[in-house]
């Protein structure tokens, strides 16, 4: 029957207070994981992201989940299939898999939540990201140089995730 659930019974109760769960650095964003596919029993990945102004994140792909994005604070611009949306806090916005989408941060930056299903995007954050010695948004760095892309999307695409270049 439709909307039907049934129970996974190696699931536990949890609970990540506000300021709890493992911090890094991605892609200029501050990334903290509070719940991943070992919480969930691979059901669900969830991350809290707070970007900087401005901030870019390029065209990309995700080929093993489905992403949504519950803007909690400030805006954004999604490009999602060649479509533009202007998000603003309170809005969600949902990112099918094998769909190409990228986004722009508005003039105050943002806090968000990426829901990921099924979970497991935490594995990119973690080897392509570095654990934040902070809870802050990371300092502004040059680009990778070209080599270091192309060594980041190959290994972004073993994951299931790809840059479009």
């Amino acid at each position: 029957m439709m909307g039907e659930t049934t129970s996974t019974p190696d699931l536990k109760p949890l609970v990540v207070r506000g300021d709890e769960g493992e911090a890094h650095w991605f892609f200029g964003n501050l990334a903290v994981l509070k719940t991943t596919a070992d919480d969930t029993a691979g059901q669900l990945t969830i991350v809290e992201v707070t970007a900087p102004p401005g901030l870019e994140v390029p065209l990309h792909v995700h080929r093993r989940d489905d992403e949504g994005f519950w803007i909690l604070e400030g805006d954004v611009t999604f490009e999602v299939d060649g479509s533009t949306i202007d998000a603003h806090a309170g809005d969600y916005v949902f990112g099918p898999r094998d769909i190409p989408h990228r986004y722009t941060v508005g003039n105050n930056g943002c806090r968000m939540l990426f829901i990921m299903v099924p979970g497991g995007l935490e594995n990119l954050i973690r080897e392509t990201g570095q654990p934040a010695p902070s809870r802050t948004v990371p300092p502004p760095s040059e680009p990778p140089d070209p080599a270091e892309m192309e060594q980041l999307n190959r290994r972004g695409a073993e994951l299931g995730y790809e840059l479009v270049m």
